[in-house]
């Protein structure tokens, strides 16, 4: 479904991905791991068309899409949930969901967006008791959960998920690896950026490990959790 074939990327001088090159099969979760400043939401920002590669190409679905807008890579599925959650604050739950479908306006898909919205809430029974709440004030669960729910709604083929769990409680984390599971299993691919390694690598079909804009390590991501090399720098053990 998804191939990145030898990307780069420059921040002013700064190299901050070196000919990263990947694949990803449609209905898998793949996960990408590392630590702060490996380039893990670099990635996601050049396949949303958010920032451009200085050089490389970006396959989805056999075309490349480097020189599309983002509002196009939307239109073909490939939905960010971003780091941040970048919430409409002001907004209630019921609109912040609602905007996530604004690219599937029309009388034709009015039934269609209902029962999505009916599903996310479903998900996320919280939402639901918070439909005429304004999003900033939510918990940092809450808003996670609302932030998964808005990129739901926009229908897509391919999610992209940034730190889902960054800051979260223990079983508030549970409860969204649970849905990120779920969401697989029902038939969304997903792309997972997760600092929360093993969390990832458990829930995850295949992984690669990004340091200072390298791939170091790549496979199945039962096997890399069981690595010297991952449980020493991730998992905080030495054997």
């Amino acid at each position: 479904m998804l191939k990145i074939d030898s990307i780069s990327s420059h921040y002013g001088g700064v190299q901050a991905l070196d000919e990263i090159s990947l694949f990803q099969g449609e209905g898998e979760i793949l996960a990408l791991i590392g630590g702060n400043g490996a380039g893990k939401t670099t990635l996601l920002n050049l396949i949303s068309g958010i920032i451009r590669p200085s050089r490389g190409k970006i396959v989805f679905k056999g075309e490349n899409i480097v020189s599309f807008s983002p509002e196009r890579i939307v239109e073909l599925g490939i939905i960010q949930v971003p780091e941040g959650r970048h919430l409409f604050g002001p907004l209630t739950v019921r609109e912040n969901l609602e905007l996530g479908a604004y690219r599937r306006r029309g009388k034709q898909n009015k039934k269609k967006i209902s029962e999505d919205f009916k599903y996310i809430l479903q998900l996320f029974p919280v939402l639901e008791k918070r439909l005429n709440q304004r999003a900033e004030t939510l918990s940092g669960g809450e808003q996670q959960m609302l932030a998964i729910g808005r990129g739901l709604m926009g229908k897509p083929v391919l999610l992209l998920l940034d730190e889902p769990s960054l800051g979260l409680a223990p079983l508030v984390v549970q409860e969204i690896i649970s849905v990120i599971e779920r969401l697989r299993n029902e038939g969304t691919t997903i792309l997972l950026v997760e600092q929360n390694a093993r969390a990832a690598l458990k829930i995850s079909d295949r992984a690669y490990v990004l340091e200072t804009g390298k791939i170091r390590l790549h496979g199945i991501a039962s096997d890399l959790l069981e690595t010297v090399e991952v449980k020493r720098a991730y998992l905080g053990q030495d054997s």
